[in-house]
């Protein structure tokens, strides 16, 4: 069967993250300010819960809902938790983890040098989800990664 519509929906990479929040119209505001996303498109229902939303970062684009339990989407704040982290590169890790910050992040470790050639910290954001921010700031070969891993460990 051929087709000239592509696979891909313009703008999506092969995997994109579909966040449930709970204030999704909140968190959408908080993207915005914390990491510069832009507003793609939003589906809402009749009493204003957000269907669907879509959202770009730098390149990227992320998908959000209000929770809907009685559908099986619900969000971290709900479950206690979240066992992913959403990794966000940037020019500037440093003035982006400010910025989330300064819109309501938490943080959980602060912007510092990786092992690996990266400049990243991590936060916690409003509504459940932990972000790493990174800029990378170098090129490590893996024979330097694995001296600079077991330094680092050897350090804790």
């Amino acid at each position: 069967m051929s087709s000239t519509v592509p696979y891909l929906r313009e703008g999506f990479h092969s995997i994109n993250p579909s966040m449930p929040v709970r204030g999704a119209s909140d968190a959408i505001a908080f993207y915005q300010r914390a990491f510069g996303a832009r507003e793609m498109m939003r589906m809402s229902s009749p009493n204003g819960k957000v269907m669907h939303a879509e959202l770009e970062i730098g390149g990227s684009r992320i998908m959000l809902n209000d929770e809907a339990p009685d559908w099986g989407s619900v969000s971290p704040l709900t479950v206690g938790g979240c066992p992913i982290v959403l990794s966000l590169y940037v020019p500037d890790a440093d003035k982006t983890f400010a910025q989330a910050v300064e819109a309501g992040a938490t943080v959980v470790r602060p912007v510092m040098p990786q092992p690996w050639g990266d400049r990243s910290g991590m936060i916690t954001d409003p509504f459940g989800y932990r972000w790493t921010i990174s800029t990378q700031v170098e090129i490590v070969t893996p024979d330097e990664m694995d001296r600079r891993m077991a330094k680092f460990f050897k350090a804790e």
